[in-house]
């Protein structure tokens, strides 16, 4: 089969299309003939070296997918030869994990793509306890659009952020993959939503996902701008995706009592933030990782009944993954990327 991979770490070009053994399924995994497979900000990290250079080269990067089923490994039901199906993002390699809650907690939980070869590829193994049947009706490239955004999402803002019907909430940067569907699936819950901006092109497309406030802050201060907007009071809920210097921001715009959900670091890895004021405040700061086969079950029925919508900004072909990364790690995808398999 054929597979995007890199030998060395470094800039997108260290991706390049190689032949490579096809894997041959084991006793209750799948293999997975992969139509699509998504991009994400995490996989660009992971090619530069920046969150860990402990993976063995050559390597597959690769969470994200949707396909079909090519054969099932001994002891598997359940599934057959042409179901279209989508893989979770990230697992437990130990079956004694399988049960833990959250299940990214798991001492042996991964997110594809780092300790085993990924999706950016024409084949993918994954144990079939993690594999779920698509029924959303959706292009294969859509598809791969959702997995780990759509499970990252649903767990920080319904299950941690727990954001409710009349909530004022704030999603960062939410022309960004995961936040497009945070932008949604709070309005789906009934709150008020408000989100940041770089560009009058994102602007643009969080106002059709939905959003009631969009802060442009290339030019407006958003803390002001989100306590005006919220009547003086402040976001009930914040989803920071961004961290570094914003994290403190992101607390000074949540209310009294309010809660700040913190599920990524584009800005940075470190922050300072202001201890006396926050506990002063009572506010809470929560931190989420990716969700549970449920969590990701219920955001696939809220796609396929149209309640969530994917963001495509751009296909590429398998081929063109060091292009695909490029777009994704200059910031200038309006939704998500994904690579398809000709």
């Amino acid at each position: 089969m054929k597979a995007a991979l890199f030998r060395e770490f470094g800039p997108a070009s260290v991706l390049k299309l190689e032949e490579v053994p096809t894997p041959k399924p084991r006793a209750g995994h799948v293999l997975i003939k992969v139509l699509a497979s998504g991009v994400n900000r995490l996989e660009v990290f992971l090619r530069q070296g920046v969150i860990t250079r402990d993976i063995a080269l050559p390597h597959v990067l690769g969470s994200d997918a949707s396909g079909v089923i090519a054969e099932v490994g001994p002891g598997v039901t359940g599934f057959v030869t042409g179901d279209r199906v989508i893989p979770m993002p990230g697992y437990p390699l130990d079956g004694r994990d399988d049960d833990t809650r959250p299940l990214s907690a798991a001492p042996s939980y991964a997110i594809g793509g780092i300790l085993r070869w990924g999706t950016y590829a024409q084949y993918v193994e994954v144990p079939a306890r993690w594999v779920v049947k698509d029924s959303t009706g959706l292009t294969p490239a859509q598809v791969a659009t959702l997995p780990m955004v759509l499970v990252t999402g649903v767990r920080a803002v319904r299950t941690v952020g727990q954001v409710r019907a009349g909530d004022h909430v704030l999603i960062q940067a939410g022309a960004a993959g995961t936040s497009s569907f945070s932008i949604q699936l709070a309005k789906s819950l009934g709150a008020h939503v408000a989100t940041t901006v770089d560009s009058e092109e994102k602007a643009e497309l969080v106002r059709q996902l939905g959003a009631d406030l969009v802060v442009d802050v290339r030019r407006d201060d958003f803390v002001k701008r989100v306590i005006d907007w919220s009547h003086g009071r402040g976001a009930d809920v914040t989803i920071d995706n961004l961290g570094g210097t914003v994290l403190q921001r992101s607390i000074d715009a949540t209310r009294v009592g309010g809660t700040v959900v913190t599920m990524g670091f584009v800005t940075g890895n470190e922050a300072t933030i202001q201890v006396r004021e926050f506990f002063f405040a009572h506010k809470t700061l929560r931190g989420t990782l990716m969700g549970d086969l449920e969590e990701f079950t219920w955001g696939l029925q809220q796609v396929a009944q149209g309640r969530i919508k994917p963001v495509l900004d751009r296909a590429f072909v398998l081929a063109e993954a060091a292009q695909a990364h490029e777009l994704v790690g200059a910031n200038g995808a309006l939704g998500n990327v994904v690579l398809v398999n000709e």
